[in-house]
């Protein structure tokens, strides 16, 4: 029996630091892997919003210009995730709402006449 014993102790140690050694593993791989670029805004609005928007949404293009618009954050949160059927697309499967509401923030700090910045 002493035997047996023995070898269930030694089995669950075993496990134990194979467990222990696996989390560390992780950890340090989580510390050590590269860290996902800020998104930026400035040029997602370029490619993708600029088609409509022109210079950066400070001039009516295809789209109305966005500098100075009078509508509320969460009129444009919500086109800018919604769309317009016929007039615009929906991003809210292409953004996150974290990454729409810094487009309404570059948006509120267009400027005529200075570059667009990355709120």
């Amino acid at each position: 029996m002493k035997i047996t014993a023995n070898r269930v102790s030694l089995s669950a140690l075993a496990a134990g630091v194979f467990c222990a050694c696996a989390l560390a593993t992780a950890q340090a791989d989580e510390s050590s892997a590269p860290k996902p670029k800020p998104f930026d805004v400035k040029n997602a609005f370029r490619n993708i919003c600029g088609f409509c928007h022109e210079d950066y949404g400070r001039k009516e293009g295809k789209g109305p210009q966005l500098m100075d618009d009078p509508n509320s954050d969460e009129f444009l949160f919500n086109r800018i995730k919604n769309g317009k059927p016929g007039r615009m697309a929906a991003f809210g499967t292409a953004f996150t709402d974290d990454q729409i509401r810094q487009i309404v923030v570059f948006i509120r700090n267009l400027k005529p006449g200075v570059e667009p910045q990355n709120p």
